[in-house]
Order: C-alpha cells, then structure tokens, then sequence
C-alpha cells in the first residue's frame, strides 16, 4: 500500500486515476474546488478536501503523511475558456504547479507526474509531432501548462523527479457533458444526444489524436514503475489523425441516430489541427493495444445509456 495525492479527482481525468488507485488499495488523498468537477465524482474512499490548489492555505489541510507520488491533474482545461480569465488560468495551471512542487519537496515526495496537454506545441504541419517539436503556444492554458513544465525542469535540481504527460484529445465515460466548451468529442456528444443536431466551430477537415480515458489512466499509472519516464516529457496519444468530419460521422454511426450537422463560426486559440509522434508512451510505458476511436465511443455511448 502506497500513499498518493491525486489533485483534481471531482474531474473527468482526475476521478479516473484516483479510482484505480483505490482498487490497488492505495491511499488517495485529492484537492479539488469543484469549478468543473462534481464531489460525486470522487471515488469512495478518496479523502477530499475541499480548495484551490493555487491557495497556499489549502496544504494545511492535506493529511499528514509521507507521499509516494503527487499526480497534479487539477486545473482549467480549455483554451478557448482562457481567453476569459488569463490571471484565472495561469493561477490554476501554473501557480498550482509551483505550490505542489513546493509542497513536494517539504513532504519528501520525491515523484510528480503532470497533466500537461497537446495545447502547448500551437499551430504545427499535418505530421506526427514529438516531444522534440517547438512549442508556441496559441492559448493562454496552453502557455501555463508550459511554465509548469519549466518550473519541473528547475525542481529537478531538487530531487523532484517528474514526468511531463502530454494529454491530446482524452475522451470516455465520466467526461464532463454539461461544459460545452471543454472537449471535442463531449460537446459533440452532448449535443448528439441532448438536441439531435451538432453545431461545429471550425472547418470538417480539421483533426485531431483522440485517446480513450482507460489508456491514460494506464499511462499514468505505468511512470509508477517505469524509472526512464523520470524527468521525461511524454506525448499521450494514439498516433492516430481523425478529422472532425470522420469523427462525427462515427458519432452518428454510434448512436443511430439521424442527426443535423451544421458548420459555423470558429473557436478563439483553436489550431487547425494536431496528431501525435507516441513512440516515446509506446517504449517507455509499454501500453497494450491502444482503444481505437470506434471502440471507445461505442463505451461511451453504451454508458451514457446506462445512466
């Protein structure tokens, strides 16, 4: 039995790791504010306490114990609800990050393994990208999401080991529907099941790596064991191109539904499209045959009727 703080288990990512650790018997502790999680979210047997990550305060109240890892998955989530709040964002995406690390190396925690994003590259060429591409953010999460990777960096002078996750399009059961402004394939899932009609803000042939939520939480859970995914940072995706029209056609396909499509209007800081390079995921955490799209949003859809 481990010790492990699990921030942001209210939320669709965060909820996920913390349940699995639970049924390995760990012991899970989470900080969560609640802006877009929901407490029923948080698996039983997770010890909750109720803050921001960015309020310095909130530490006294973490109990008492030595950590084995720290997994910082808590934070705002979309570039487009940036733009509204940039001291927000940089506030609970980067100078969460610098209290953790802080708080990291008070308790002796020696690993701290990142929910970093896709969001961080910007605007690339249609190829795979990898960890080595440059990195021009389009948004201001994606530029928070940055500065706690260099904020890593510098802790690693400290003996603070961390592993950079760079989450692309993450999708499942448990994702969050009523936030319309925050995931791809739940907005238009959403959408598809609540109206019958979808209302995309972009062109159809621009794309995207969706990654099923079952193999992030393995990806997590794998830089536990594996000691090369120390102090590395790691793209987080299927390898796979899907463009926005071959999505929501499986989307209807999935549903059965007969469904209105209508293209307009665009999204501030959106990249036209981006996919990943995962050689590194595939030699460093040794996932098993990754969810292909039309699997996972066949589970997704047999949940959300299951509820």
């Amino acid at each position: 039995m481990a010790n492990y703080l699990v921030t942001g288990a209210a939320g669709f990512i965060g909820a996920a790791v913390a349940k699995k650790l639970v049924e390995q018997n760990h012991f899970v502790a989470t900080i969560d504010n609640l802006s877009t999680g929901f407490k029923k979210n948080i698996p039983e047997g997770v010890n909750f306490i109720e803050g921001d990550c960015a309020d310095h305060s909130v530490y006294k109240k973490i109990p008492d114990m030595k950590y084995d890892a720290i997994f910082h998955i808590a934070g705002q989530s979309s570039g487009e609800i940036s733009f509204d709040d940039p001291i927000y964002d940089i506030q609970t995406n980067a100078e969460s990050t610098l209290l953790l690390l802080k708080y990291a190396l008070n308790n002796q925690c020696s690993r701290f393994i990142y929910a970093s994003t896709m969001s961080v590259y910007g605007a690339k060429s249609d190829r795979p990208i990898s960890e080595n591409d440059s990195c021009v953010p389009e948004s201001f999460y994606g530029v928070g999401k940055l500065a706690s990777e260099h904020y890593m960096r510098i802790y690693k002078r400290y003996g603070i080991d961390s592993t950079s996750m760079r989450l692309f399009n993450v999708y499942g059961p448990g994702q969050n529907m009523e936030n319309l402004r925050q995931g791809m394939v739940s907005i238009f899932f959403s959408q598809l099941a609540n109206d019958n009609k979808i209302h995309v803000k972009g062109s159809s042939d621009r794309y995207r790596d969706f990654i099923y939520i079952d193999d992030v939480v393995s990806a997590f859970l794998a830089c536990l064991t594996n000691e090369e995914s120390k102090n590395k940072i790691i793209n987080i995706a299927t390898g796979v191109k899907t463009t926005v029209r071959e999505l929501i056609d499986l989307l209807i396909k999935t549903s059965g539904k007969n469904v209105s499509v209508k293209y307009h209007g665009s999204t501030q800081g959106d990249v036209h499209g981006i996919y990943a390079d995962n050689q590194m995921m595939k030699e460093l955490l040794s996932p098993a045959k990754l969810t292909t799209l039309c699997d996972g949003l066949k589970k997704m859809w047999e949940s959300s009727n299951s509820l």
